[in-house]
Formats: structure tokens, C-alpha cells, sequence
């Protein structure tokens, strides 16, 4: 008989049971393939946990792993957007004065603290503006920077609770998904800059941010003192427009190294100048919102008026005949 010089396969030529031979053989392949391709994954995390990132942070606290502060960045997008208003569907909206004075006090003085330490230890005259690389040696000011740098990624926990706060009184209209997607995504972004990159060229934001919610969580501290003090803070329009101001000045900032020579890693450059952008239009979209939110209220408000006018009185040459016996108004 003549003999194949081909393997056997499956259906042609195959004795019994050669099919669930070849099967077997195709799954224990694809398998070894897998295997392969999580080794190959898992080498390269190790790598970059061990080899590429600051050997000097690999003991802080929550440094050594990204697992912990991507879980509660999930865990709060979750918390806010579903399980704490579920919670609270049935609860009466609590009353908070005191404890948002008190909050917005500390968060003040916090990032009054974080500010300071970016200045004294590199932003205050050391740095240069044009280009900063990152300071990896054991200088006592390249290690202050690292710890500021560490104190800022702890600040993005504390914000959490202004989400929580909001959600306690029943004020779910400000928990939007801007200010979900602001406050869940900052945690991570900060902890990748703190685990590669705690110091240089990038910190500027984090600098700036900072001063930023100085002002911020003043404003929110005055404002939850009551009306008696909203005359002191009639600065509040100009607010958004501080804001977006920031993320231009971010942007900016970082994306001069595209044109000019630095020994600062690129891609933390770009991730900074991207987020500043998404920010700048997310924050622009939610200004004008609000904007058209504010006119359409107001038309709304003079049409009601207007109809009332009619239905009290009539229109003649541009007065208003009061049938009401009350005083004539002037349309």
C-alpha cells in the first residue's frame, strides 16, 4: 500500500480517534500560545515596576503596584455614579454647613502647604521653565520635590469627598460626569507621574494646579459660611474662566519640549499637554451649558412674566391697564 508522506488530518485519512488527537493537540497549542503571551506581559510589568520607574518611591505607600489606586478610581466612578445615589434615594439631604467650612478650610490650607513645597523646592527659582529634567539623585531638594510630589497624588484622594458631600445633600445635579471623569482620572494619571517621573519639567502642572484650588476651596469655604458672606466672594464668575485659563497654561507649558531639546521623558510630556486639552474642552462644554442654561432660565422667566401681565391686565400702547386696581406698570 502506498504511504502518505502528509500528516494525517482529521477526516481524511485519520484513524479512529485521530480527530480528538489533532483537537487536543490544537487546543494545547493555542494554550502554550496564551501561556506565552501572559509571560511575555507579565516580563514586561515586572520590567517596568522594577527597571524602568523611580527606585527611590518603590517603598512609598502605594507606589509598588498601580492595582490599588486604579481600584478606587473604579470604586469611586462606581460610588458616585451608582451605588451613593441608590443609598440615598430615600434619605433626606443632611445638613453640612460646618463640616464643608471645616473641609474646605483644611483643603485650602493643604494645597496652600503643596504649593509651597513646589516652590521651595524647585519652582521658586531652581527650575527653569523652558526645559526640566528630572532630578533622580538623593539631593535633599530632589527628594522634597519627590515628596510633594507624593503629597499632591494624596490630595487627589481627599477631593474625593467632594463628590460625597454632594451626593449627602442631594445635590446629584453637580455630580456630572465632568466632574467624575475630572476627579476618577487624576488619582492614576498623578500616581504614573509619581512612580516614573517625581520631579522636572511635568510638576509644573501639579504647581499650578495647586494654586488653583487655593483659590477654589476658598471660594467653596466662603461659601458655605452662608449669605451673610456671599458679598466677599462676587469674584465667583470669574471662576470657570480662572479654570480653563489653567489647562491652556498646562498645555502650553508642556508641549514647547515638542520644539525644542530636553532630557525630560516625552511621553509624560504629551500625557500632561493631552490632559490639559481634554480638560480645557470638557470644561468649555460645561461653561457653555451653563451659560445657555442661565439664558434659556431667564427667557423662560420673562414669558412667565409677560403671560401674567396679560392675564392681569391689557396691553395698550406699552401699558399695562391694571384691572386689579393696583398701581399701572410700564412694559
Amino acid at each position: 500500500l502506498p504511504v502518505r508522506s502528509e500528516p494525517a488530518s482529521a477526516g481524511y485519512g485519520c484513524v479512529p480517534g485521530c480527530s480528538l488527537l489533532f483537537s487536543n493537540y490544537a487546543v494545547r497549542r493555542d494554550s502554550l500560545k496564551m501561556a506565552q503571551i501572559l509571560t511575555n506581559i507579565y516580563d514586561w510589568y515586572r520590567d517596568l515596576m522594577d527597571n524602568q520607574s523611580d527606585p527611590r518611591v518603590a517603598d512609598w505607600p502605594m507606589m509598588s503596584s498601580p492595582f490599588p489606586t486604579l481600584g478606587l478610581c473604579i470604586f469611586y466612578a462606581y460610588f458616585s455614579k451608582s451605588l451613593a445615589p441608590k443609598l440615598m434615594e430615600k434619605r433626606k439631604p443632611m445638613d453640612l454647613r460646618n463640616t464643608l467650612v471645616i473641609y474646605n478650610l483644611f483643603q485650602t490650607i493643604f494645597s496652600t502647604w503643596i504649593f509651597y513645597e513646589y516652590l521651595q523646592s524647585g519652582w521658586g527659582g531652581r527650575y527653569s521653565f523652558r526645559c526640566q529634567p528630572v532630578d533622580y539623585s538623593d539631593n535633599p531638594l530632589a527628594l522634597r520635590m519627590a515628596r510633594t510630589c507624593w503629597w499632591y497624588y494624596v490630595s487627589k484622594f481627599t477631593e474625593f469627598f467632594d463628590t460625597l458631600f454632594f451626593i449627602l445633600r442631594k445635590k446629584t445635579q453637580h455630580v456630572s460626569t465632568l466632574h467624575v471623569i475630572h476627579h476618577g482620572c487624576m488619582p492614576f494619571s498623578v500616581w504614573m507621574g509619581m512612580k516614573f517621573a517625581p520631579g522636572g519639567h511635568s510638576t509644573f502642572f501639579a504647581m499650578l494646579n495647586s494654586f488653583v484650588h487655593i483659590v477654589m476651596y476658598f471660594y467653596y469655604m466662603v461659601a458655605a459660611l452662608g449669605p451673610k458672606y456671599q458679598k466677599y466672594i462676587w469674584w465667583k464668575k470669574y471662576l470657570t474662566a480662572f479654570q480653563m485659563a489653567q489647562f491652556v497654561a498646562i498645555f502650553t507649558h508642556q508641549f514647547q519640549l515638542l520644539f525644542t531639546e530636553c532630557d525630560y521623558p516625552k511621553g509624560f510630556m504629551v500625557w500632561i499637554g493631552l490632559h490639559g486639552i481634554m480638560f480645557l474642552f470638557l470644561f468649555s462644554d460645561f461653561y457653555k451649558q451653563a451659560y445657555n442654561k442661565r439664558v434659556g432660565r431667564a427667557k423662560r422667566e420673562a414669558e412667565a412674566l409677560l403671560a401674567k401681565s396679560h392675564a392681569n391686565g391689557k396691553l395698550h400702547n406699552g401699558d399695562i391697564v391694571n384691572n386689579n386696581q393696583g398701581a399701572c406698570m410700564w412694559h
